[in-house]
């Protein structure tokens, strides 16, 4: 019995780490939809989510301590504990960094100083390196993490090249300063949540084969 229950508190933990995956996902998506359209309604919407983000990342910190304090799991099991630890306090951060990226929409009055077609890139890569570094938690799988984890590249690149793009306009035109620096916020956002899957893909690879290595 004390073994079954042991096994449903895993479980547990998995589930919950993979539904604030999915929240991640979906806030993510949605703030980038009311950045992109500067839809102000849309942000207020995934604002409101912040109370449920809170209260998914407390349940896995209890189930986390629970295990720890009552089961005292030990190799495959531990690293699954300290992973699911790591992973769930990478997502919050995505979460905290998507939140911001809601708040800008109501900051802009009128339109965008410049089509968001590289921004929009960054957060298509950073959103599939999400998705793909959660499915690597899920299917355990090592080399998927890695390959996600490759993608950073590609987000940095594009950071550089808007960064530049940006502050060049800005010198040529300081009626746009402001506009232009929210834009700085968000690409400098979806650099760091392409980070933060890395950090996860790297829990992955610890969890999956016990090395601790660096993937960006």
């Amino acid at each position: 019995m004390a073994r079954e229950r042991y096994l449903a508190q895993l479980d547990l933990l998995r589930e919950s780490v993979s539904s604030l995956g999915e929240m991640a996902e979906f806030v993510f998506s949605d703030s980038m939809d009311a950045v992109i359209n500067l839809d102000v309604e849309l942000s207020k919407k995934t604002l409101a989510l912040e109370p449920k983000m809170d209260r998914l990342e407390e349940g896995i910190e209890t189930s986390i301590f629970d295990l720890l304090a009552l089961q005292q799991p030990m190799a495959s099991d531990l690293r699954l504990v300290v992973s699911a630890l790591k992973i769930a306090a990478d997502l919050r951060r995505i979460l905290g960094l998507s939140i911001n990226i809601a708040k800008i929409p109501e900051k802009i009055e009128g339109d965008h100083v410049k089509p968001l077609v590289d921004t929009r890139k960054m957060a298509d890569i950073a959103g599939d390196m999400l998705t793909n570094s959660l499915k690597a938690f899920e299917t355990q799988d090592p080399e998927l993490a890695r390959a996600t984890a490759a993608r950073d590249d590609e987000v940095d690149k594009l950071f550089y090249s808007v960064w530049v793009e940006l502050i060049e306009m800005m010198a040529k035109d300081t009626n746009i300063i402001s506009k232009a620096t929210y834009l700085l916020f968000l690409i400098r956002y979806l650099e760091r949540i392409a980070d933060h899957c890395c950090n996860i893909c790297e829990s992955v690879v610890y969890l999956t084969t016990a090395e601790h290595v660096k993937l960006n």
